[in-house]
């Protein structure tokens, strides 16, 4: 996809990170992945993060980024396949155009490692990944790489590729200043864990999609949350909220970590063998598993 197409496609529908899957021994397991992205695909997600947040992007060697990314595109049919991409510069350039010669549609920048940077070394690292590839740029805002409005701003008059934003930060003051200073130049992501949490605050703030990690598991009612939020059904909203996800953020919120950990045991539970998480994450506990099981049971007798 060109960047404006890649752009058009992230603001078409509820979008979503596919946990990466691992065998027993922690290595990458293609087969399975395989067959998840393609029952994602189904859910007719205009795009999918491959090698994201969710996908445990900070434990993957750099060259197995790649490789996920050409195995999403082998099944992913028409759904668009976004890299994540990140570290230091020069260790992004390489990522991005790794997964450029794969065949990805686009790379989200993850923050730069560890330190905190002035907002001019941000504009040159920005500035340098959008500039290696031909292919369109989101970045993310969040923890140690906040780009203000200013910045961005420079970043759209110079990179003709950068075609997204997505926040992390939670700080609806700051993002209300970038869409409002940006307007339609970029497409706007809504990027806090658990989404669908801060959803409606962020659509007011001019945010139209957001990233949902629980797709992986419950996509048909990730989709119906997605439907009401845009469709203004406010009683639907707090109906899913109510029953499902202020029970799967108790959930969530037991350990650090479980904001991807949770996931990938969800996508477990759906039959898929996913494998464990990498470390420094820990898997849930059995008893955590339990309560995640049965919450997803009473979703699918609700449905």
């Amino acid at each position: 996809m060109t960047p404006e197409q890649i752009k058009a496609a992230l603001g078409s529908g509820l979008l979503s990170f596919p946990v990466t899957h691992f065998d027993a021994e922690g290595r990458f397991a293609p087969d399975s992945y395989r067959t998840h992205v393609e029952w994602l695909a189904g859910y007719k997600a205009p795009v999918l993060f491959a090698a994201g947040g969710t996908g445990e992007f900070f434990s993957l060697k750099p060259d197995e980024i790649p490789e996920i990314v050409k195995a999403a595109k082998e099944v992913a049919g028409e759904t668009a396949i976004v890299s994540g991409c990140g570290y230091g510069t020069e260790m992004a350039v390489e990522i991005a155009r790794s997964v450029e010669r794969v065949g990805a549609d686009g790379v989200l920048l993850l923050p730069h490692y560890l330190i905190d940077a002035p907002q001019e070394g941000l504009y040159a690292h920005v500035k340098k990944v959008c500039r290696s590839v031909g292919i369109g740029v989101m970045v993310y805002n969040r923890d140690n790489s906040v780009l203000q409005p200013d910045t961005l701003a420079r970043l759209c008059d110079e990179c003709p590729n950068l075609i997204g934003f997505k926040d992390g930060t939670g700080d609806i003051g700051l993002v209300r200043q970038v869409t409002a200073r940006m307007g339609d130049r970029l497409m706007y992501l809504g990027g806090m864990p658990t989404a669908e949490l801060f959803a409606e605050a962020y659509l007011g703030a001019g945010f139209t999609t957001y990233s949902s990690a629980v797709f992986n598991f419950v996509p048909g009612l990730a989709n119906e949350f997605y439907a009401a939020l845009r469709g203004g059904d406010r009683a639907t909203c707090e109906r899913i909220l109510k029953d499902f996800f202020y029970p799967f953020m108790a959930i969530r919120n037991r350990a650090k970590g479980y904001a991807v950990s949770a996931i990938k045991a969800g996508v477990r539970l759906q039959g898929f063998n996913a494998g464990p998480v990498r470390s420094p994450l820990t898997d849930l506990t059995s008893e955590e598993v339990r309560m995640l099981d049965a919450l997803i049971g009473a979703q699918k007798r609700q449905a």
